[in-house]
């Protein structure tokens, strides 16, 4: 697996100095205000480029494990700002970041490995999502981030809203709220330019209707759901609210890893044998992990951070999904859909490892290096059986804007 080269990831902080000085460079087209705070009252920022009643909203940072989103949220603020054509009639807002203090947890702005990535992951429990936490969390006990988020649509009534999102490894892909008929084109064709696997049995999209390669567009509201076991619902989060404005959301993902396995469209030869194969991993691996979480739980001491939260979150997950695996037929028979619920069972656990890990070192616990070994081994692992190979950042950050852009140019035609 090759090494990170020329850039790192901006920390929030960094962003927010880029975007003041894009505003200040532009004082009466460009502006910089805060919109909310988090928790923990970190200021959550919008820089908005233009007038023009016809708004996109661009969102990066709802999941603090996927940065590549920050860099091409000031790559398209800068394209914006330099390219009148794109901001003639529209104007474009982009939220720097969606959780800060997640931002601040995750602490691998430049890995060089996917073992140097997990050793300082995080990723918080659904619940403390901005954008999923409409699916699992009555309206009354929304984080702030997600009110914040929810008023940035209400104020802006966007036509489409673009949020930036991204995978550790795998390929890359689009998640439509609506179908954009056009934007499987540019987007596959930027991908091959810019030598990026397409994933185009993306579980995360499981069943869901194809617009084109590596284009799904969710179900409706109502319909089944691949994964019943899972407690978010895409059709809940944030990322339906555009809709009772006309408008409609695009989730882009772009792998910091690529791997190849994951854009082969051959049929697999025993999809549901290997998938069994694989919820039995999935259990043994969470398992493993459990057993050092019980252990440890007494040397706590009552301790109950975001960490120690989000390990037990993802270890919940996985009874549920094993059961989901084993119990209903493959919602895909691809060679490119095993290799994706493949890696998603590698994910779960590890992710949970490397969270429950951060804890245990800050307390200098004696189950801690037996842990780092699980997570060393299990990274490299992934990294192996997927032959990831380095991305390129400046390649993540322009295959991430040219589809933001296709997708509102083609949103934009579906209004006309």
């Amino acid at each position: 697996m090759s090494p990170l080269p020329e850039l790192r990831y901006p920390s929030v902080p960094e962003m927010v100095a880029s975007a003041r000085s894009l505003a200040a460079r532009r004082p009466g087209l460009c502006v910089l205000d805060q919109v909310g705070v988090s928790r923990a009252g970190r200021p959550l920022h919008l820089l908005s480029v233009g007038h023009a009643r016809r708004a996109v909203l661009v969102v990066a940072g709802a999941h603090a494990n996927e940065p590549t989103g920050g860099s091409t949220l000031l790559a398209l603020a800068r394209r914006v700002l330099d390219e009148r054509r794109l901001r003639a009639d529209t104007s474009w807002h982009f939220l720097l970041c969606a959780d800060p203090d997640g931002a601040s947890l995750h602490v691998t702005p430049a890995p060089h490995s996917l073992l140097e990535y997990h050793l300082g992951f995080f990723r918080p429990a659904g619940a403390e999502q901005p954008e999923w936490s409409p699916s699992v969390l009555p309206p009354d006990r929304l984080p702030p981030e997600t009110r914040t988020l929810l008023g940035v649509i209400d104020a802006l009534r966007p036509y489409v809203q673009v949020t930036l999102h991204g995978t550790d490894l795998g390929g890359s892909w689009v998640q439509l709220t609506r179908n954009v008929p056009g934007l499987a084109e540019p987007f596959g064709k930027s991908a091959a330019e810019l030598h990026i696997p397409v994933e185009t049995g993306a579980c995360d999209a499981a069943g869901w209707p194809v617009s084109g390669p590596g284009v799904r567009v969710m179900p409706e509201p109502g319909s089944g759901v691949a994964y019943p076991s899972l407690p978010d619902d895409a059709r809940h989060s944030t990322w339906y609210h555009a809709h009772r404005y006309g408008g409609m959301t695009a989730v882009v993902e772009v792998p910091m890893w690529a791997s190849d396995l994951v854009d082969d469209p051959a049929p697999h030869p025993a999809p549901a044998a290997a998938i069994r194969r694989l919820a039995t991993r999935l259990l043994r691996d969470t398992r493993q992990v459990e057993l050092v979480l019980a252990d440890a739980l007494p040397r706590l001491d009552g301790a109950d951070g975001p960490l120690l939260r989000a390990a037990k979150w993802g270890l919940g997950l996985a009874p549920g999904l094993a059961a989901d695996w084993v119990d209903t037929p493959p919602a895909d028979t691809t060679m490119a859909y095993v290799g994706s619920v493949d890696a998603f069972g590698r994910r779960v656990p590890l992710r949970a490892a490397a969270m429950l890990l951060r804890v245990l070192r800050g307390t200098d616990d004696p189950a801690a290096p037996g842990l780092e070994h699980l997570v060393t081994t299990w990274s490299e692992s992934f990294a192996t059986r997927f032959r990831a190979r380095w991305v390129p950042l400046p390649h993540q950050v322009e295959h991430q804007s040219r589809t933001v852009l296709a997708t509102a140019h083609h949103a934009r035609e579906l209004m006309v």
